[in-house]
């Protein structure tokens, strides 16, 4: 699977692999498919994007 091929603000499903349950963006160095540094970018700025186009949350309700 090619990610820089994938990341985009419309594809919300691959976008939400990448953040953890607060919402927060994971770091590069915590990501499972190992994300080069030039991918990295492309998907905060991607899912910068979808959060202020109302696709995806900038905060999500607390689980506790």
């Amino acid at each position: 699977m090619k990610y820089p091929a994938l990341i985009d603000y419309k594809n919300v499903n691959i976008l939400r692999r990448f953040i953890n349950f607060q919402g927060k963006i994971i770091p590069k160095r915590l990501n499972k498919p190992k994300l080069t540094y030039k991918q990295h970018r492309l998907l905060r700025k991607s899912v910068k994007q979808a959060r202020y186009l109302g696709l995806l949350p900038f905060k999500t309700k607390d689980f506790f």
